[in-house]
Formats: C-alpha cells, sequence, structure tokens
C-alpha cells in the first residue's frame, strides 16, 4: 500500500457516518477499513458510534407510557 491509498484519522472522522450507513463509494469504504484496522482510536470511535445507533434505534422502537401521551396531547391541546 502506498502513502496515497493511506487515509489520516481526520478524513476517517469526516466519512464516519456516511461509511456506517454504508453511503460511501467502495474506494474510500476500502480506506477505511484498511485504517480501522490498524488505528485503535478511530477503530474505538467507530465501534462507539455503532453502539450509539443501535442504541437510539432500541429507544426509538420503544412505546411511551400513556401518561406521557396524555401529558403530550394535552401540552398540545393548548396551543
Amino acid at each position: 500500500m502506498n502513502d496515497h491509498d493511506r487515509i489520516r484519522c481526520e478524513e476517517v472522522v469526516a466519512h464516519l457516518l456516511t461509511y456506517l450507513d454504508g453511503e460511501i463509494d467502495a474506494e474510500k469504504q476500502a480506506q477505511i477499513d484498511r485504517h480501522l484496522a490498524e488505528c485503535r482510536a478511530c477503530f474505538s470511535r467507530a465501534e462507539f458510534e455503532r453502539a450509539l445507533r443501535e442504541k437510539v434505534k432500541q429507544l426509538g422502537a420503544a412505546k411511551a407510557p400513556e401518561s406521557l401521551q396524555r401529558r403530550i396531547d394535552s401540552i398540545i391541546n393548548e396551543f
């Protein structure tokens, strides 16, 4: 691998969300994959973002308690 194929941490962070979404071109994905395999700091950041996204996804699927729904409805109806 030559220096042209290397990607810096700053670039990984800049592209991390599109990378995790799978919305990045194949060449950039391969560069980030190689970087994450070598850079513990970026790998840890990527794993944190993955875990955070999964937790938000799980919480987004949870149903609010009926009492909270009534309070929200009451506030909305006041306006």
